[in-house]
């Protein structure tokens, strides 16, 4: 995970705003070749990482006609595109060149290690280009996301 923490902090929430008009992006770019359980972890795990670092990025709760509470949700939406794995590398290494934007990774040990400290030692020993990448999570500002991402195409 590439922290830049301020990423939200930065932007007022603009809740009555269409997603498309949001100042904030939020893409989640996941392996095409990944089984759709794989692929659904990755996304929840950095939704997750994602929640925890950018609280911000986090609407109100809301309440239904009976009352219920509904936790809030992303005010900028999420979309989740699709990419090879040489596509992701690279991705999240000129998103994490970036400083305004900020970046979780998936690399491949996350996904096979049931230990979380296993994972930490695969990590810990494994070097940054040999790492391959199941998904990435990309949220910044709108402009400088959708230049990332070009035209990759929602996953499937």
């Amino acid at each position: 995970m590439t922290a830049h923490n301020d990423t939200a902090q930065h932007h007022v929430p603009r809740t009555g705003l269409s997603t498309r008009e949001a100042p904030l992006k939020w893409v989640v770019v996941i392996d095409a070749e990944l089984p759709a359980g794989r692929a659904v972890n990755a996304a929840a795990c950095m939704a997750a990482a994602v929640g925890r670092a950018l609280p911000g990025l986090l609407g109100d709760d809301g309440r239904d006609a009976s009352g219920h509470l509904h936790p809030g949700l992303p005010w900028a939406g999420c979309s989740v595109l699709a990419a090879d794995t040489a596509t992701l590398h690279a991705l999240r290494e000129k998103a994490a060149a970036k400083e305004d934007v900020f970046v979780v990774d998936m690399p491949e040990p996350a996904q096979t290690s049931r230990i979380y400290d296993e994972y930490l030692g695969l990590l810990a020993g494994t070097k940054h280009e040999d790492l391959t990448y199941h998904a990435v999570a990309l949220v910044g500002p709108r402009n400088r996301i959708s230049r990332l991402v070009g035209k990759l195409p929602l996953l499937r």
